[in-house]
């Protein structure tokens, strides 16, 4: 059984949750290239022309854990059945770095990617769990 909302909307998918998703891809593949962007550039042209992110890196970090927290609901949810790959993809990378550069360099910043990360991983799993148990 499916309840209305505050707005009305009962079983329909957030309308703006494409534009999220997209959002979210965008974010993650420009952090990748900010995070390849320096070891290369010393490596072309024989300076570091940018740090290794850090505080950049965290706030990259929260948005697919704000799309995951947008897509609470059962519909937003199954909305998401195609994207939860690239999301799953995009949390263990920036957990990773956060974790390696946090705990290596003390990067105190990056704690927050870490702690992103693992919140990420445990929402996914409580809708994953809250979706099969709407299903059964």
């Amino acid at each position: 059984m499916t309840t209305a909302d505050d707005d009305g909307r009962a079983g329909q998918a957030f309308p703006w949750l494409h534009y999220v998703v997209a959002g979210v891809k965008i974010v993650f593949v420009l952090a990748i290239f900010r995070l390849f962007s320096t070891p290369f550039s010393e490596e072309m042209f024989g300076e570091q022309w940018l740090p290794m992110p850090t505080w950049d890196w965290a706030l990259a970090s929260t948005t697919p854990v704000l799309l995951i927290l947008l897509a609470r609901r059962p519909a937003d949810w199954a909305a998401l059945s195609g994207e939860r790959t690239i999301l799953r993809i995009a949390l263990t990378f920036y957990l990773a770095y956060g974790l390696v550069f946090a705990a290596l360099q003390s990067e105190e910043v990056l704690w927050v990617s870490v702690a992103a990360g693992l919140v990420g991983f445990v929402a996914m799993r409580h809708l994953d769990s809250k979706e099969s148990d709407h299903a059964g």
